[in-house]
């Protein structure tokens, strides 16, 4: 297996695994219309893929300080938390792409910048889930577009992390994936990214199987 395929793949969580986008933008709209702020998809696209401390200071930018970016930070993770409680669901092909590949026995991991409580919160609607482990932001120093959550779990599976493939939606994880030395398949929304030698670009996780994975590794 290590000499024709990936030593383990690596996914993102929200946009990439779990369906929660829809989530983060009707969290981001409900806190910022009480201050007279309307939140488009263009605040979410800037937004994306955290940290969430950022999006904490750019919401109160955008609201002229009516509270400060922790407060923000705080109340979008509680927020979120009760939403992703309520429900979640899989992204089009991830489930699907989870159980090919943990059948052929990959070591799978989730690398998340969304704290613990949502991780938890979000999985709970899914199991069973085969990642061997879950980093969420709560669990490194730095989180995404540090590269520390992906070196973390490589570490944490046993497998070299220049071996490894890293699944991502959103330029700050695109950039934490990359810089952590890994291959990387981006799955954009809302935002483009170019692909390079380390890095391609496709439209849906419904495009990959363990097959196609296979030959990307084999010809990457």
């Amino acid at each position: 297996m290590a000499s024709e395929f990936f030593d383990a793949v690596f996914f993102d969580m929200d946009g990439l695994t779990i369906n929660s986008e829809p989530q983060w933008l009707e969290a981001e709209i409900e806190l910022t219309k009480v201050f007279g702020y309307t939140w488009t998809q263009a605040d979410q696209a800037a937004c994306l893929g955290g940290p969430l401390s950022r999006v904490g200071q750019y919401m109160s930018d955008k609201t002229n300080q009516a509270k400060t970016g922790p407060e923000f930070h705080t109340e979008i993770v509680q927020l979120m938390a009760k939403k992703v409680s309520a429900y979640a669901e899989f992204m089009p092909g991830a489930k699907e792409l989870l159980t090919q590949l943990s059948e052929q026995s990959v070591p799978l991991a989730l690398v998340s910048a969304s704290p613990r409580v949502i991780v938890d919160a979000a999985l709970n609607h899914v199991k069973p889930l085969p990642f061997a482990t879950t980093i969420s932001s709560d669990d490194v120093k730095n989180t995404k577009p540090d590269p520390e959550g992906y070196l973390r779990a490589a570490s944490q599976v046993g497998a070299d992390i220049k071996k490894c493939l890293i699944l991502e939606d959103s330029a700050t994880g695109v950039k934490a994936a990359q810089a952590s030395g890994a291959k990387v398949i981006a799955v954009p929304h809302l935002v483009e990214i170019q692909p390079n030698s380390q890095t391609k670009v496709i439209k849906s996780l419904e495009e990959l199987n363990f097959q196609v994975l296979k030959e990307i590794f084999l010809t990457w």
